[in-house]
């Protein structure tokens, strides 16, 4: 079992409340791992805690209790950090300067060499696809490249792991399948990312694993192929047979929808299924297709909250 990229444990996060309202708990005992080289999506509804959790792993928080380890150090060690890059939801920038020039600002803070900072600043500009405007002031970015020159930054130094707090909130489509395509090809790398998001769709795409968090708790986890699978609402048959032979079939009736010569009927257990199709053979017709009704992320995601 390989040393987990990411070790949470017992993580609880309270704030005090104002004059006269109770303490909010925005973060109640969660407790997750994240193995090397996976993609991980960390799921919720605004306010659900995604953000003050991943702030507890970057040390921009201190957590109330609980400890949260990367590759094995404890993220209260200045060693943890070096291999961690990090986006934060909304990237705060030095608007008087081009995007290079932060970039080499990012770059003399890692103490990278100077033979280095050249190559890893044009790689970075290059992958989220801002070298055409790296020499325009910051103050001119729309907020898409913002996100970009945000991860450009998390980037520089190569890290093994990647934190991302809602990378692509603000993208565009093509932005986000340019966004998508390179946490893959980060992935290939080796790499890990880590990403809160609370657009499913691109999560259901990129993600190996999902955690759910709902008010603060972790309330679901697994492989995202293995919670879809486990997820199958109905079975829908299409099948071509004489008309005068559905009444042999032991079928309600109105269950079957005709489409031309050929019919659908849509079933709930894969023993109807069986019995359907012998039947079928048995009187001489044809089965065209057998397909199961899977719910999606969303659907899922929405049944864990109470959505």
């Amino acid at each position: 079992m390989p040393q987990a990229a990411i070790c949470i444990k017992n993580l609880t996060k309270v704030f005090s409340g104002d004059l006269g309202k109770k303490p909010v708990k925005a973060v109640d005992a969660l407790s997750l791992d994240v193995v090397p080289g996976e993609v991980f999506a960390f799921l919720g509804a605004n306010g659900a805690g995604k953000t003050t959790t991943i702030k507890c792993m970057m040390r921009l928080l201190f957590a109330t209790r609980g400890t949260v380890g990367l590759f094995g150090i404890s993220n209260q060690s200045p060693d943890a950090m070096k291999s961690v890059g990090f986006m934060p939801e909304q990237p705060q920038f030095y608007g008087y300067l081009t995007g290079r020039e932060f970039l080499y600002f990012i770059a003399r803070l890692y103490k990278m060499k100077k033979n280095e900072q050249k190559i890893r600043i044009e790689t970075c500009l290059d992958r989220v696809g801002l070298t055409g405007r790296a020499d325009q002031r910051i103050k001119g970015y729309s907020r898409g490249m913002m996100q970009r020159l945000g991860l450009a930054q998390a980037l520089i130094d190569d890290p093994k792991l990647l934190i991302l707090d809602e990378p692509m909130s603000n993208l565009d489509p093509i932005g986000r399948k340019e966004f998508r395509d390179l946490i893959l090809s980060l992935k290939e790398q080796g790499k890990t990312l880590f990403f809160s998001s609370h657009i499913l769709s691109d999560a259901e795409i990129i993600a190996d694993r999902v955690g759910i968090l709902n008010h603060g708790k972790l309330i679901n986890t697994g492989k995202l192929k293995d919670l879809i699978q486990s997820q199958t609402t109905s079975i829908d048959v299409t099948f071509v047979l004489a008309q005068e032979k559905l009444k042999k079939l032991n079928l309600d009736q109105s269950q079957i929808v005709r489409q031309d010569e050929k019919n659908l009927v849509q079933l709930q257990s894969e023993k109807e299924v069986q019995t359907l199709i012998e039947n079928i053979i048995r009187l001489k017709g044809n089965v065209v297709s057998v397909i199961p009704q899977k719910r999606n992320l969303e659907d899922i995601f929405m049944t864990e909250i109470g959505g």
